[in-house]
């Protein structure tokens, strides 16, 4: 999710030509029954996981964050806890964001700094959820089943930072992007684009490096066979996270694969006998958000924030963590 100041070292777009089409389903149409039983088949065992039937947002399972730090990427949303960003309905997570000025803390909750006094006022908000301290693993399969939402200046992602910090500020300790997207169904900017193609690219990224500017991050993009986009319908989303390796998915097609050849962290010069894996070799935990703008979303495609295009959604039909034995 955070892009500040990274210095890219792959990026690749993958389309898929050889692999099945991909349909866009409607909520519920792969049971849980089904999911765990092809996770047993390759020895994947549920461990947790969150199916949205209830009639409000699991605290057991989820925080919010509520701040207008911009995330680090001037994004232009403060993150609430209200109703109206965030709700349960008919067994699907709804993530809103909404044009309206909203003032809140100006710093993330995390920071030393963090202080109720110190306020920033935003055009937008949105919800950021994490289960941090209420679901952290190492290594695993993680899917989540979503529905994008599309305009200029969308930014939802999927994705995973370290709960414990083990190798220092970001990104010494690494950040995982299960999926990410920003601006869809508007005109590609993609080189290889047709001129009437519009955005559907979906994006698996590592954070990691030294601190910022020398932060890098590497991964892939994916496109949905036959023309569909992730907002068009729901879609798996899926990292199988190895010792030394982490695998993307969509609907089962992997698309993307990084092992600890690729990645580092500068804790290596002053940590002895660090392992050949890190970062990624610590607890992480997901993070479920929908930004709006930012030094990514709003410099690509039309550029900018189309605010006639909000409120846009974000829709989560299931999260679901397995681990091997």
């Amino acid at each position: 999710m955070r892009r500040l100041l990274a210095i890219i070292v792959v990026s690749a777009a993958i389309v898929g030509c050889n692999s099945q089409p991909l349909q866009p389903l409607t909520p519920q149409a792969t049971t849980e029954q089904t999911s765990t039983k092809a996770a047993d088949a390759t020895g994947w065992q549920l461990v947790w996981q969150d199916e949205f039937n209830g009639e409000a947002i699991d605290s057991s399972k989820w925080s919010f964050e509520q701040n207008c730090w911009g995330g680090g990427n001037d994004e232009q949303q403060c993150y609430t806890n209200r109703p109206e960003n965030a709700f349960v309905k008919a067994g699907v997570l709804h993530i809103v964001a909404r044009k309206e000025p909203f003032t809140g803390p100006a710093l993330n909750q995390d920071d030393p700094k963090f202080s109720l006094q110190h306020t920033k006022t935003q055009p937008y908000t949105s919800a950021r959820l994490r289960t941090k301290g209420k679901g952290d693993w190492l290594y695993g399969r993680f899917e989540i089943r979503a529905k994008l939402p599309a305009g200029q200046g969308t930014w939802p992602a999927i994705w995973m930072l370290p709960t414990d910090w083990h190798y220092g500020a970001w990104p010494l300790s690494g950040e995982i992007d299960i999926m990410e997207a920003v601006n869809l169904g508007v005109q590609s900017d993609e080189p290889r684009a047709l001129a009437d193609e519009m955005e559907r690219r979906i994006h698996g990224t590592l954070h990691y490096g030294k601190r910022p500017p020398a932060n890098v991050y590497t991964g892939q993009s994916y496109k949905l066979p036959d023309g569909n986009s992730p907002a068009d319908g729901f879609y798996t989303y899926a990292i199988e996270w190895q010792p030394g390796e982490i695998r993307w998915y969509v609907d089962d097609v992997l698309y993307a694969t990084q092992r600890s050849g690729d990645w580092f962290t500068a804790a290596s010069e002053t940590m002895p006998d660090i392992s050949e894996h890190a970062p990624f070799d610590q607890r992480f935990h997901l993070l479920l958000n929908l930004a709006v703008g930012g030094n990514w979303a709003g410099n690509v495609n039309a550029t900018g924030v189309d605010a006639s295009a909000f409120p846009q959604s974000m829709l989560i039909d299931f999260v679901r963590v397995y681990q091997r034995p």
